[in-house]
């Protein structure tokens, strides 16, 4: 029985309704959440009919999609989960499932080679992963570095819909340098993951010219702005405006410099294996180590990554970055020496 997504929406709100304990919940309760739903996540304002609601919960207590859900009435007219650790979202994958998986994955396997899909690497590895745990009962053999208690994840989907429809967005926002919280209008291009953090990028409506990034958990709210007209920018690459930078912050305005870095034989192998930048090369290769060099426009995570490597590291040129890596070096030394 196949499932759209308007469906499979509405499926997951009701699911979200019901386990919540702490509300009792009516039909007309549940059509209204699933009305709200289909208008955040598709734009459908005709809202939901009481029809499709009770068609939904016969469809959530059925085999037909798996889920058995153990949907109870109380009073003759409050719904709510007879088990209250239910959620479809939990359901163990089932035989037929994994085998289906498995072959989903070997056929990706076979597109591993062109380079449209050289980033689907880490995903296959993944779904071999969740198949291996799910068919043996085995401890996983890949463990993904994740942060489910970081702030602001509530909102991708919201930010990911905006970005996808060109909506302009209403952010209350707060930096780690405000005091307070500022409401700001903003066009979002772009959706980026660096160090186990998430990016919104875009432009304010009052600052056009100039781009902005603001980390997703610094965000208070969001809320998408039906009438405004969106600013888009066609030209916009985040390949290339990425191009030449580490990390999430691009110093507009800034050329790329030459950077000559020394790093001594222990951390040598690394640098080698997992380059710093993509513009690294090497420049010597001698018994006590190697010089790099690498063409970035300066920014704080390259900083941080240079003062990573603590005294196996040497930044030769330029003056500039061999200073400021060297002050912020002895600095780090004198927290030790109180």
């Amino acid at each position: 029985m196949p499932v759209n997504r308007n469906a499979l929406i509405r499926y997951t709100t009701i699911d979200k309704c019901l386990r919540n304990q702490y509300r009792k919940w009516t039909l007309e309760d549940l059509m209204e959440a699933c009305s709200d739903a289909l208008y955040e996540f598709e734009g459908i304002d005709k809202g939901v009919s009481r029809r499709t609601i009770q068609l939904d919960i016969q469809n959530m207590r059925s085999e037909k999609l798996g889920y058995n859900a153990p949907i109870v009435v109380t009073d003759k007219k409050f719904y709510t989960y007879d088990n209250p650790e239910y959620s479809i979202t939990q359901l163990p994958l089932s035989d037929q499932d994994l085998n289906k998986l498995n072959d989903a994955v070997e056929i990706l396997k076979q597109f591993q080679g062109f380079s449209h899909f050289s980033e689907m690497t880490g995903l296959i590895q993944k779904l071999e992963n969740k198949i291996h745990t799910e068919q043996c009962k085995e401890r996983s053999i890949i463990h993904i570095d994740t942060n489910e208690n970081l702030k602001g994840l509530e909102h991708l989907n919201a930010l990911y819909q905006a970005i996808q429809s060109k909506k302009v967005l209403r952010l209350e926002y707060q930096s780690f340098k405000a005091r307070n919280r500022n409401s700001i209008y903003f066009y979002p291009y772009l959706l980026k993951e660096f160090n186990n953090r998430w990016f919104l990028i875009g432009r304010q409506k009052l600052k056009k010219n100039k781009f902005m990034t603001l980390a997703l958990d610094r965000i208070h709210s969001v809320e998408h702005q039906e009438s405004m007209e969106f600013l888009d920018d066609p030209d916009f690459n985040p390949d290339e405006y990425y191009k030449h930078s580490i990390g999430v912050t691009v110093n507009e305005g800034l050329s790329p410099r030459t950077i000559s870095i020394k790093l001594d034989r222990t951390h040598a192998p690394y640098v080698i294996t997992k380059p710093i930048h993509a513009s690294q090369k090497m420049i010597d290769n001698g018994p006590n180590g190697i010089t790099i060099q690498i063409k970035v426009i300066p920014n704080y995570e390259l900083e941080r990554v240079l003062l990573g490597f603590g005294p196996g590291l040497e930044v030769i040129s330029p003056p500039s970055m061999r200073k400021r890596i060297g002050i912020l070096t002895e600095q780090a030394g004198l927290v030790y020496k109180k």
